[in-house]
């Protein structure tokens, strides 16, 4: 019988509040859920059981899952059109039958079309207790705890594809080629980068598409189609191009004073924010899509992509372990 699972592309994965477990969503619809504490245990020799999923869960028959987000009470997974929220006490449990949504909510659909979007990225807001939704060309906020629509920012005109907030900022990047920075505080973009009007930033043979994002309080961080590039968040001038060899960013992060980003490449990057190439990790998906990671209580890295593998890293230096949906 053919296994689907050989055919899977994870599209996003999260690391439980907890720390134990690693949860990744496919393109078959299914959430994997792995048991981290022995993976992550250096001294231990592993069965090829011990790398696959404990348990799946299928969420929405025929759709697959385009994104996740962990809050410290939920899962909240994205489909087309629809986000499901599942208490974490119940994704710990290997009961099928207690393995349900608390709770869905529909995202309204575009103006003047009965067609369904991709949720594509889901961002939490700790401060307020909100996520922005980015499906289609609108980011939706809503209040969690009541799951009520707040507002719609409609100031793409392409698809969403990537989130990253602060305490007064939502840095959003779409399909337009746009890097839209919103005032959380007015909910109004107060300014934008287009990267690929810099002719040393542009790849106009890939296009001007954003597909990752994130900031800190003195730079942001984009690429896409456009070179991977870091921004001062006051002037808005480019400060450094990176000289990663890449067709596509879909992943890229701030991180202690460190840039991680991967894509369409066959090697994951740590950099400096001058640009210095730190480590190159080769991964097993022709594209990432993915990273989560965590310092305590395990210290991990989780990649994944276009394959049915996750490389896991004990740091950002080189690959210990290979995780696979079947």
């Amino acid at each position: 019988m053919l296994n689907k699972d050989f055919y899977s592309t994870i599209l996003a994965q999260v690391i439980s509040p907890c720390g134990n477990y690693l949860v990744t969503g496919d393109t078959s619809g299914k959430l994997s859920v792995f048991h981290l504490s022995k993976i992550t245990q250096s001294d231990v020799v592993l069965s090829k059981e011990d790398l696959l999923p404990k348990y799946k869960i299928i969420v929405k028959e025929g759709f697959q899952i385009n994104s996740l987000l962990t809050t410290p009470q939920f899962l909240i997974v994205g489909v087309v059109g629809e986000i499901f929220g599942y208490n974490w006490k119940s994704i710990r449990t290997t009961n099928p039958q207690r393995n349900k949504p608390d709770w869905s909510i529909d995202i309204p659909n575009r103006k003047n079309t009965l067609d369904t979007m991709d949720i594509n990225v889901i961002n939490y807001d700790t401060i307020n207790n909100h996520i922005f939704v980015g499906c289609g060309d609108t980011i939706y906020v809503f209040d969690l705890e009541r799951r009520k629509l707040l507002k719609n920012l409609s100031k793409h005109v392409d698809c969403v594809n990537c989130l990253s907030n602060s305490e007064t900022d939502l840095i959003s990047g779409a399909d337009d080629g746009v890097v839209n920075i919103w005032d959380l505080r007015s909910y109004k973009v107060t300014n934008k980068i287009v990267p690929h009007l810099s002719e040393p930033v542009a790849r106009t043979e890939l296009g001007k598409w954003i597909g990752a994002v994130s900031a800190n309080e003195d730079y942001v961080l984009c690429g896409g189609g456009p070179r991977l590039s870091l921004w001062h968040y006051r002037f808005l001038t480019y400060s450094t191009v990176f000289p990663m060899d890449d067709k596509g960013i879909h992943v890229a992060e701030i991180y202690k004073e460190k840039i991680l980003a991967g894509g369409r490449s066959r090697l994951f990057y740590q950099m400096s924010f001058i640009g210095d190439v730190i480590s190159e990790i080769p991964v097993s998906a022709a594209t990432i899509y993915s990273i989560v990671h965590q310092e305590e209580p395990h210290n991990v890295s989780c990649l994944a992509g276009s394959s049915p593998k996750v490389d896991v890293c004990s740091s950002f230096m080189y690959k210990n372990q290979q995780l696979s949906l079947y």
